[in-house]
Parts: structure tokens; C-alpha cells; sequence
């Protein structure tokens, strides 16, 4: 589905086979607040949908192939439709019947008019359809952002004492708008901790916008962040909106952010320095205003001292620095981090369990979680999906040994704890850094991280 643009003018394209019904139209609508396309063929018309956004299009049904029939429009609109199910198409035939009306009604036009025209019903009917065509694409886009909400939980346990610091520091910072730094293990929660302070902040009525900065090809890091203009490369077909653009007024959250690419941590320093910065193909300047929180399980400081990391940037991210414990230093919030992952699957699955037996809330507290809160989650949305009793029982947690628990020498571990063992020891000697670790072990970054969530790492 194209996205619209509130800065422009409505891009409305007009497909017809007789110039000098494109020209009348064109000069009707010269008075209006339109952008007006035109083509003389249904190959044009798609290949213009296909490369811009359009807000409303406005087909002849009758082209070359025959005059009559109005078949061309109706493969056409039907075409249109394929493309984009919210596009506004209104169509128009100088031969207009009601069975041609019909089938263009039934295959999805908006409106139908015959050609002479009315020009004070045409211009009606262009400018409710482009309203409508808008206010639709807002209101699916208001209900993703609704539905992500709603599978997002925002609820943060935090019992245990080994948290209490972590929570006072986030209700003295909430409501600021400085740049906080989360660090901790993969998989403590700093997402939620993100999220959780946006909530809490002056900026919670805005957009709370995700990336996941080791996920960015490098190639693509100024596309990504800064967005771009159509035609500023090869395949920029269309105009893109950057992360901090989509952001604006709201919390853009940088996870992973260990991973950002040296030569593009200069670009990042600039926007929070200033502000400012360019979308690529784009000379005008745009200025971001945005709270940047972002997190990482790297330790940014060695990555300094090696030369991975501009201290610059460390010191414009961690205005305020908070880090996570791990979960095997808050066990009182295991149990009610176990119940409420457990509530949140049963309504996913549709699955109907009555708790966790006595022996298997014991096998929870005496596992060592090297995946954190990342692998309780895991061990409960199986234990849901595989387990046959009223309650989840020890034998569907399906807990293992840590690698670096199991004891003797590596020819004695299973595959699994093998690779999870050379993994771990592969980010730990690289600081956390997702990318170094993967060239240590000869894996590209996808395969690292496909890896890393296979073990809830």
C-alpha cells in the first residue's frame, strides 16, 4: 500500500487514449490543488502507479483494442486493484450502459462517470475521492500502529531488589528528553525498558519507532535512517521515509547499537549533534526532532579503545547510562515474568492451561537463563505449544545445561551445546560486537543472528 504524504499536493493520474480529452481535463483541473499525471494507455497508467504515488486515478474503460466494450478499463481497474486494494478509480466511457457501470462497481471502481462530463460533478467526486482515499490509508495505518500496541506488552516486572535502582533512575529521566544509554546482556528486556520509558515521557502521544542497527546493511544506512527521494539511486522508485522522520515529536530506539557501521557513525553523530540532516538525493535539510534511547549487550568502551566505536557518539548516547541485571540476578521476577509470558501465549494459541505445576516453577528457579528474559519467553511459548496436561509440567519446559555447565571436554557436548558455547566465547572476546564475533567464526551476520535466536541469545 502506497503511503501519502500530508506535505504535497494530491498526485492524481488521468488515463485516457484521446489527447484532447487528457487536455480538456487537464485544464479543469489546473485550478485545483492537484498534481496531475497523464497517459494514453493501460501499460502507461501501471507503470505509473507502479513508479510513483498516486492518491486517485481517473481511467477511460475503451482504449485501442475496442470501443464498446469497456473490457480494457475493467482489466485495467482490476490491475489497479491488485496493486493497491485503497487506491480511489473512478472510471468514465462516453459509452455508458448500466451493466458496464455494474461490472466496474463490482470490480472496485469508487465512482463512475460518462463522458460529456459534468465539470462541477467531476471535481466533486476527484476531490471526495482523494479525501476518502486518504482518510482510508490513515485509518489502516492508525489500526497497525492500534494492533502493534496491542501485541506489544508494555507492563515491566520489576521486583526484584537487584531492580530497584533501575526503576529509580527511569522515574527521574522519564519525563526528560536526554538521550539514554540501556546496556545489559542480550536478552534482559531493554527493548521493553525503551518502550517503558517512552510511556513514561512527554513524547508518549507520538510514535515510539524501533530499528535494530546490526539489522541495517550498510549500504543502506542513510536510506534507512534519513530516508530518500525518488530516483536518488537505481531502485528508489518512490520516495522513502527515514526512522527519524517516522519518529518525529516521538522516541526513536537504536538497539543493537554496537553494530552501527564505523564509517556511519559519523552521519548518526551529526543528526544528534545538530539535528539536522539530509534524506539521500535531497539537498534540503531537515531537522529531526526527536529522544533517541538506544541499547546494547556490546562493551562500547573496549570497541573505543580499539578503534570500532567514536567516543564522540558514546558520549551524545549515554547522557544518562542504565544497565539491565541479567535475570539470574533478579529470580523474584522470574516467576512472574514466566506467568505473564504464559497468559500472553495462551491467548495467541487459543490454549487453555491452568498454570505451571510445583516442579516445574522449581526447574524455572534453578536454571541459570544465560538467554535471560529473551529465553524465558522461548521456554513458555514452546511449553504452551507442546505441553498435553491441565498445567505446564517440568518435561515441557525442555530446559538444557548451559554450554560452559555441562562439564568436561568439547567432543563430550552435544552439537548444540557446542556451537552455543563457541558463540558465546566468540562475543565475549569481541565486546558483544554481533559483526566481529561472526567473522571470528567464519559467519556471515545473518547466519550469527539466526543462530543467536535459535538459542535465545
Amino acid at each position: 500500500m502506497n503511503q501519502i504524504s500530508k506535505t504535497r499536493n494530491p498526485r492524481v493520474l488521468i488515463a485516457d487514449d484521446q489527447r484532447d480529452v487528457l487536455e480538456a481535463l487537464r485544464l479543469l483541473l489546473k485550478g485545483e490543488p492537484f498534481e496531475v499525471e497523464t497517459v494514453t494507455s493501460p501499460a502507461a497508467a501501471l507503470a505509473c502507479v507502479d513508479r510513483t504515488d498516486v492518491d486517485a486515478v481517473l481511467i477511460d474503460l475503451n482504449y485501442t483494442r475496442d470501443t464498446t466494450s469497456g473490457q480494457e478499463g475493467l482489466d485495467l481497474l482490476r490491475a489497479i486493484r491488485e496493486r493497491d486494494a485503497d487506491m480511489p478509480v473512478i472510471v468514465m466511457t462516453a459509452w455508458g450502459t448500466i451493466d458496464v457501470a455494474v461490472a466496474a462497481m463490482r470490480d472496485g471502481a469508487s465512482d463512475f462517470i460518462e463522458k460529456p462530463w459534468d465539470n462541477q460533478r467531476l471535481l466533486s467526486v476527484l476531490r471526495n475521492q482523494v479525501e476518502l482515499g486518504r482518510a482510508v490509508r490513515a485509518s489502516r495505518r492508525l489500526q497497525a500502529e492500534n494492533d502493534l500496541l496491542r501485541d506489544t506488552d508494555v507492563t515491566f516486572v520489576a521486583d526484584a531488589a537487584s531492580m530497584a535502582p533501575v526503576m529509580q533512575l527511569v522515574s527521574r529521566v522519564a519525563a526528560s528528553d536526554a538521550n539514554i544509554l540501556i546496556t545489559g546482556e542480550a536478552g534482559t528486556g531493554k527493548g521493553e525498558l525503551a518502550r517503558l520509558i517512552h510511556e513514561r515521557s512527554n513524547r508518549k502521544g507520538s510514535a515510539f519507532i524501533s530499528v535494530n542497527m546490526g539489522g541495517i546493511a550498510d549500504s543502506i544506512f542513510e536510506s534507512e535512517m534519513f530516508g530518500h527521494v525518488r530516483g536518488a539511486f537505481t531502485d528508489a522508485k518512490s520516495d522513502r521515509i527515514g526512522r527519524f522522520e517516522l519518529a518525529g515529536g516521538g522516541t526513536l530506539f537504536l538497539d543493537e547499537v554496537a553494530n552501527i557501521p564505523l564509517n556511519q557513525q559519523g552521519k548518526l553523530l551529526r543528526v544528534l549533534e545538530s539535528g539536522d540532516y539530509e534524506p539521500v538525493g535531497s539537498s534540503r535539510t531537515r531537522h529531526a526532532d526527536v529522544r533517541v534511547i538506544s541499547a546494547t549487550n556490546g562493551n562500547l568502551r573496549a570497541m573505543i579503545a580499539n578503534g570500532a566505536f567514536r567516543d564522540d557518539l558514546l558520549f551524545r548516547l549515554n547522557t544518562v547510562e542504565i544497565e539491565l541485571p541479567p535475570l539470574r540476578e533478579r529470580r523474584e521476577d522470574i516467576l512472574p515474568l514466566a506467568t505473564r509470558f504464559l497468559d500472553n501465549y495462551m491467548r495467541k494459541y487459543g490454549r487453555s492451561v491452568n498454570g505451571i505445576a510445583r516442579d516445574a516453577t522449581q526447574a524455572l528457579l534453578g536454571y541459570g537463563w544465560p538467554g535471560n528474559v529473551r529465553e524465558l519467553s522461548h521456554v513458555i511459548e514452546r511449553a504452551v505449544l507442546v505441553g498435553n496436561d491441565e498445567q505446564v509440567q517440568t518435561r515441557d519446559l525442555m530446559l538444557v545445561r548451559r554450554p560452559e555447565a555441562a562439564g568436561g571436554t568439547l567432543e563430550q557436548l552435544t552439537l548444540d551445546d557446542a556451537e552455543q558455547l563457541l558463540m558465546r566465547n566468540a562475543l565475549d572476546r569481541c565486546g558483544g560486537n554481533v559483526q566481529a564475533a561472526a567473522e571470528q567464526l567464519g559467519l556471515s551476520r545473518s547466519a550469527m543472528y539466526r543462530r543467536m535466536e535459535k538459542y535465545g541469545m
